[in-house]
């Protein structure tokens, strides 16, 4: 069952001789609990492409619809709403709240969105992550990858419709990268949860279901991973 569907989507910066298309008419959609990568070089459009699906940037020219749902008819606060609650975001320098211990941090979206949180599911996912003897913490007595595990956490709270993945391991050393890709395949798998994940490192793009390769803010190759 389709979740994610990208119609002629455009992405321009400048005009006339300045003008750069990020991302150049790119259609394609995600299956519900699919799991995706983005690959391309520096520069290729793959991180513009992603905060377009998340509803961070607007596009130029297109249709982004999610849950069927066309996100950008949606206005400034109902666009708010949806990042809110059907986008979870990992980004690869974790954009933890300093002041926030780890399940203060976790639970942070839910109580943004007035709502209680659901405490069962929040210890379960931190016993997931790993992180059960770190809930009171502050990110700056973590590591690295602790530090990334609490902003998985954080995405996966509001058990969002689509998790996205700005090179999550990105700040990471190869052990604590490949512990991370672990914990995302199991959300894909234990919770279904639909994940796109953006990365410049093909060898990771292979624990993914399927990858799409971006150059010149073109789709150049969609491909299912044997």
């Amino acid at each position: 069952m389709e979740i994610l569907r990208v119609e002629n989507l455009c992405k321009n910066y400048g005009k006339g001789d300045t003008l750069v298309k990020a991302v150049d008419n790119v259609s394609f959609s995600v299956e519900r609990g699919e799991f995706v990568a983005i690959i391309g070089s520096s520069g290729s459009g793959k991180s513009t492409l992603l905060h377009i699906l998340g509803g961070v940037d607007r596009p130029t020219s297109g249709k982004v619809f999610v849950d069927n749902q066309d996100v950008y008819e949606l206005n400034e606060t109902n666009l708010a709403i949806f990042r809110r609650r059907q986008v979870g975001l990992i980004y690869q320098f974790y954009n933890l709240i300093p002041i926030l211990n780890v399940k203060e941090n976790i639970t942070l979206p839910i109580l943004l969105d007035g709502k209680k949180p659901d405490y069962k599911y929040l210890d379960e996912l931190i016993e997931i992550l790993g992180l059960a003897k770190r809930v009171n913490h502050l990110p700056n007595q973590l590591s690295g990858g602790e530090q990334q595990r609490v902003s998985i956490g954080r995405a996966l709270m509001n058990r969002p419709s689509i998790l996205l993945a700005d090179e999550p391991t990105g700040n990471l050393d190869s052990k604590n990268g490949q512990e991370i890709m672990e914990l995302l395949k199991l959300s894909n798998k234990k919770y279904k949860q639909t994940i796109i994940m953006i990365t410049h490192d093909h060898n990771l793009a292979l624990n993914a279901d399927r990858i799409i390769t971006i150059k010149d803010g073109k789709i150049i190759s969609d491909e299912k991973v044997k």
